[in-house]
């Protein structure tokens, strides 16, 4: 996949999620080439042009609507099409119609001869990217979930904002699904490195009533619904995220990253897509990482995962 040339991501997808993930990638400039497909051609090509009228303000790169031969030569094709999730309406409830058009737009990506790594955005996401591994065929180092990045840095920010430091001091986990049964590791959550249990103990901020985890994750389990009831979608935060592992694997970073990816007995879980901390470099997942939770954080997650396997019991890949 093309040492002489320039990188190369094709985004599948210019909504919300898509167009502003590629003006976040375009912002950072880790691709030098940015391919957008999308069946709206209008949308599309708005939007590109869009994009190409800020190109003086960032690094050289080549932004342009494509077509799925764009695939074919491609380091990273991300799947952010899809139905939008209404207010009131789960991510599960989204999964008869995305699968549908999964259908197609996979079909099409491998029918293109690809070797890229297939990131999914997606929502369920979870069941999306098992989905797109079982349509695909790839092998599941391949196909990777944007998963529980983004719960991960919701939390991360609300620890940080209740505790009056910088969020990239706080280091905690949010695994399992991405959506209502996900689970967030308490028992190794901590600020350079002291756990809450002490770091509480020393707290200059004195509030008095150590971390309201309750409080916290209820914010982070209701931060989409809240958002989309507000704004009608979630789109910022989500565009980050995806630049994140988007960066991750085409600079090779084997940045730890709570992605969502087929499990192999970690945890004691096979044969579905869930998140836990992973490696991600540039032939994609390249390890699982298996925490040591508590007997409370195991169950949930257990929990989470039969959830998840039932859904995935009634689909007709």
């Amino acid at each position: 996949m093309g040492s002489d040339r320039g990188s190369k991501v094709v985004i599948i997808g210019a909504g919300l999620v898509g167009s502003t993930f590629a003006y976040s990638l375009m912002i950072n400039g880790a691709f030098s080439e940015i391919v957008m497909i999308d069946v709206n051609r209008a949308r599309l090509e708005g939007e590109v042009m869009d994009l190409n009228h800020g190109m003086s303000f960032v690094r050289p790169a080549t932004v342009r609507a494509g077509t799925y031969e764009d695939c074919a030569d491609a380091d990273v094709v991300v799947l952010t099409a899809g139905a939008n999730q209404k207010p009131g309406e789960t991510r599960i409830d989204l999964l008869s119609r995305n699968t549908a058009i999964f259908r197609d737009i996979v079909g099409k990506v491998t029918a293109s001869g690809t070797e890229a790594i297939l990131l999914v955005a997606t929502n369920p996401v979870d069941i999306m990217t098992y989905v797109t591994l079982r349509l695909s065929g790839f092998p599941p180092e391949r196909v990777i979930g944007s998963g529980t990045v983004l719960d991960s840095s919701r939390l991360r920010y609300l620890i940080g904002r209740h505790c009056r430091v910088d969020t990239s001091n706080v280091h905690a986990y949010v695994i399992g699904e991405h959506g209502d049964s996900e689970v967030p590791v308490w028992s190794l959550a901590n600020i350079a490195g002291v756990r809450f249990t002490d770091y509480c103990a020393v707290c200059s901020v004195g509030c008095g009533r150590g971390l309201p985890k309750d409080e916290i994750f209820g914010e982070v389990k209701n931060a989409a619904y809240r958002i989309i009831e507000g704004k009608g979608a979630t789109y910022y935060a989500i565009g980050l995220a995806l630049t994140e592992i988007a960066e991750s694997i085409i600079r090779d970073e084997h940045s730890i990253l709570t992605v969502s990816g087929l499990l192999s007995g970690q945890h004691g879980l096979r044969d579905m897509c869930l998140s836990i901390p992973s490696v991600v470099g540039r032939k994609g997942i390249l390890m699982r990482i298996e925490l040591g939770l508590s007997t409370e954080e195991q169950a949930l997650l257990q929990r989470s995962a039969v959830l998840i396997k039932e859904i995935q019991g009634q689909l007709k890949i």
